[in-house]
């Protein structure tokens, strides 16, 4: 595929070619040939059109950066221009080979093998791939934090599948309650009609693409993913993911918003209290540490007058309706 390489790439310059157009500029904006050798840095700042060489009357002149700017501007938005169209006439031009790929019957009676793919560039690129054809249904689970970045290239992802009338379903952990991106991303989703759950527990991060494939990681850093399709496996994973999706609770995302991360985190420490857990459960339950979870269990026992840990657990089971 070709590259559109624009001309005059002013953010190419190194410190030599500026240091160079700000002595010509020191000179009145005109320095004679003479007194410049050829070089690399003069050769980039005549590539840029920063400078131009007079040769009728000898000298090299210096052009305005306002002027180049708006010219390499126009270049770049011509060339990004014609890179839209080529992706707009993309599809139809790939659509005979799409059909006949499509009518090749797949072989059947043999064992199908995971697919592993390395590298998260790799694995996105084979994901989105795999979710383009996605028709019926989207499963994840996803525990433990997600960065920022993923999530704005999720929520553009999968309200793209909603609105082609996928259906999505996701777990998270409780903790992503005191994380705003994770909040703003469960938000606009609710709203497109996605179900999103949260689960007290640990579990095993999954996506489950049409009840036909299911992705895991095989590599504790996420850098190596193996694609399933062996129905016998892929029908285990749903079993499980089914059981995870029942016991997990309904969210209210929109109003995550109103409460402090603090009372959120109290709130669900008081309610596993309430179960019976100990602190040490609690904290592994939810992904905090001893320490935090501690403080917070010391702040609900002043607020509800307990002066141990049974008190209170024996409390905030009243308290959820446990009796």
């Amino acid at each position: 595929m070709a590259t559109v390489t624009p001309t005059g790439d002013v953010g190419l310059l190194d410190d030599e070619a500026r240091e160079l157009y700000l002595a010509v500029l020191s000179e009145g904006g005109r320095l004679p040939m003479a007194d410049l050798s050829r070089g690399s840095s003069l050769d980039r700042l005549l590539e840029t059109g920063l400078v131009r060489a007079d040769r009728q009357a000898g000298h090299y002149v210096a052009e305005s950066p306002r002027l180049v700017g708006e010219r390499i501007s126009a270049e770049l938005c011509s060339a990004a221009a014609r890179l839209l169209q080529r992706v707009e006439e993309l599809p139809d031009a790939l659509d005979g080979l799409t059909q006949a790929y499509d009518s090749v019957p797949r072989r059947s009676g043999e064992p199908e093998q995971a697919v592993y793919v390395d590298g998260l560039v790799g694995i996105r690129q084979r994901l989105a791939e795999l979710l383009s054809e996605c028709e019926g249904e989207l499963l994840t689970a996803q525990p433990g934090s997600r960065p920022a970045q993923g999530l704005q290239m999720a929520v553009r992802q999968d309200t793209a599948l909603r609105r082609r009338g996928v259906r999505v379903r996701t777990l998270y952990q409780p903790l992503v309650l005191a994380e705003p991106a994770t909040l703003e991303y469960a938000t606009a989703l609710t709203d497109e009609g996605a179900e999103l759950r949260l689960l007290d527990e640990d579990f095993r991060r999954v996506m489950i693409i049409d009840r036909r494939i299911a992705v895991v990681p095989a590599a504790e850093d996420l850098t190596r993913a193996a694609f399933v399709s062996d129905p016998t496996v892929v029908s285990f994973l749903l079993a499980v993911y089914e059981r995870d999706w029942a016991r997990a609770e309904a969210v209210e995302w929109s109003r995550q918003g109103t409460e402090s991360a603090a009372e959120q985190a109290q709130d669900r420490i008081g309610r596993l209290l309430s179960t019976g857990l100990t602190q040490k459960a609690v904290a592994s339950r939810l992904g905090l540490s001893e320490r935090t979870v501690a403080g917070h269990i010391s702040r609900l026992r002043e607020r509800y007058g307990a002066r141990t840990l049974f008190q209170l657990g024996w409390r905030m089971r009243r308290r959820c309706g446990h009796e």
